[in-house]
């Protein structure tokens, strides 16, 4: 796990009750709580219930966490907890027989990969909203569910349709080179 001085600074700020930082440490994470409780196939009422017993377990804890960089694997142990829990609750309330279509022999790995994921995707939008206006702006217009054409983003940007694979290629070899993902290969 990256030894994160981000994720050490957000720790050190949320034990001494500062607010801004509890705020960023749900935003950081939210996304690697729900992955997993997307995992278990939990209703969204469920997933709700994890992702509150979570945050509650941490202001709780927080204070005896001994790495503060452990932080993503810690919260991805509890909401795997909790997410078994609920499971196993709800389960119970159908009082049904179906079989749980998780494996959970090598959950350890399952995890750091759902940390690690989280990780990734964090450093990149981080590193997304580094870039100059334009780059985001151009990025954005292929990142989004539904991709724009060259046609719609020459006419949204009014760039010629000839520079929009240039503009994009220079845009990316930025983003390549942001020190934020220097810590992930492309075969991550």
């Amino acid at each position: 796990m990256r030894d994160d001085p981000q994720v050490v600074a957000l720790v050190v700020k949320a034990r001494k009750g500062e607010q801004d930082a509890w705020d960023d440490i749900v935003e950081r994470y939210s996304p690697l709580v729900w992955s997993i409780c997307l995992r278990y196939r939990l209703s969204n009422a469920d997933g709700l219930d994890v992702a509150q017993t979570v945050w509650l377990r941490l202001v709780e804890h927080l204070a005896e966490l001994r790495e503060p960089a452990a932080l993503p694997g810690w919260i991805a142990m509890v909401a795997q907890r909790e997410c078994l829990r609920q499971y196993r609750v709800s389960r119970r309330r159908q009082d049904s027989e179906q079989v749980l279509d998780v494996d959970l022999k090598d959950d350890t790995a399952v995890v750091h990969e759902e940390v690690e994921r989280a990780q990734r995707a964090l450093a990149l939008r981080t590193a997304l909203a580094d870039l100059p206006e334009y780059c985001r702006t151009l990025l954005t217009c292929f990142l989004s569910e539904t991709p724009m054409s060259y046609a719609q983003i020459s006419e949204t940007l009014g760039v010629p349709i000839g520079g929009i694979g240039p503009q994009r290629a220079r845009c990316l070899a930025r983003l390549r080179r942001s020190p934020l993902l220097s810590g992930f290969s492309e075969d991550d």
